[in-house]
C-alpha cells in the first residue's frame, strides 16, 4: 500500500508489536552484524552531541569511539553505520540492571541533547529501503530477538503501526501519520469485506 512517497508492507498493520525489554534484554542492540544504519547528517549530529553525552558512555565504549570515529562504513552495504564494541554491541550501548539501552538516548531523555538515537534505531522492527530518488520501502523485519515484544504486543492488543507512531511521526511528520491510519481503516475494512465474502461462499 501506498502512504505518501512510500510503500507500506502488510505486515506493518497485521503484526502486533510492543518493546519489552525485561524480557528481551534489549538485544537488538547486541546482536547483529554491523551497526545502525545513519541517515542525513545522523553521524554529524552524533560527533556534535558526543561531548555532551559521552559520560553517559562506558569507558571502553569511549576508548572505541575516540579510536575508530563516530561512525564508520559498513563494507558489505556500503553504509555508514555506529561503531561495534569488539564485534558485539553498538559502541553506544550501555547496560542498565542488565539490560541494553542507548547512550545517546538516555542523554536526550534527560534534557542534555535534543537528538534523540539513530531513525533506524528508532523505527525498528521497519527497515526502509530506497526505491529511487523519491520512494521509499517500509518493510517489517522479523528477528528472533524481538519474539517476546510479538508476544507482548499480542497480549495489549497493539500493532505494530501504533507501537512506531512517534518513530514515523518523527520521520514523516504528522499528516503522513493521518495518511497512515487512513489506510489502516481502509485495509481493515477491505478484510472485512473479503471475510465476508468467503463466508457467503
Amino acid at each position: 500500500m501506498q502512504v505518501g512517497n512510500c510503500i507500506v508492507g502488510t505486515e506493518l498493520l497485521e503484526e502486533d508489536f510492543l518493546c519489552n525489554l525485561d524480557s528481551c534484554k534489549g538485544h537488538c542492540c547486541v546482536e547483529g552484524e554491523a551497526g545502525a544504519p545513519l541517515e542525513g547528517d545522523e553521524a554529524e549530529q552524533i560527533e556534535k552531541y558526543y561531548p555532551k553525552f559521552k559520560r553517559f558512555l562506558r569507558e571502553e565504549s569511549i576508548r572505541e569511539v575516540e579510536k575508530v570515529g563516530y561512525s564508520v562504513i559498513d563494507k558489505r552495504d556500503n553504509e555508514q553505520v555506529t561503531p561495534l564494541l569488539k564485534g558485539k554491541e553498538c559502541v553506544y550501548t550501555i547496560f542498565e540492571h542488565g539490560i541494553a539501552k542507548c547512550g545517546i538516548e538516555k542523554a536526550f531523555l534527560k534534557g542534555k541533547i535534543p537528538f534523540r538515537k539513530p531513525i533506524s534505531c528508532h523505527l525498528y522492527p521497519v527497515r526502509i529501503k530506497k526505491l529511487g530518488d523519491d520512494m521509499e520501502a517500509l518493510n517489517y523485519h522479523f528477528w528472533h530477538v524481538c519474539d517476546p515484544a510479538r508476544k507482548y504486543g499480542c497480549k495489549k492488543k497493539v500493532k505494530a503501526y501504533e507501537f512506531l507512531k512517534d518513530a514515523l511521526t518523527r520521520k514523516y511528520g504528522e499528516d503522513w501519520y493521518e495518511e497512515l491510519m487512513e489506510t489502516v481503516e481502509a485495509y481493515k475494512k477491505e478484510l472485512a469485506q473479503s471475510e465476508q465474502i468467503e463466508d457467503c461462499e
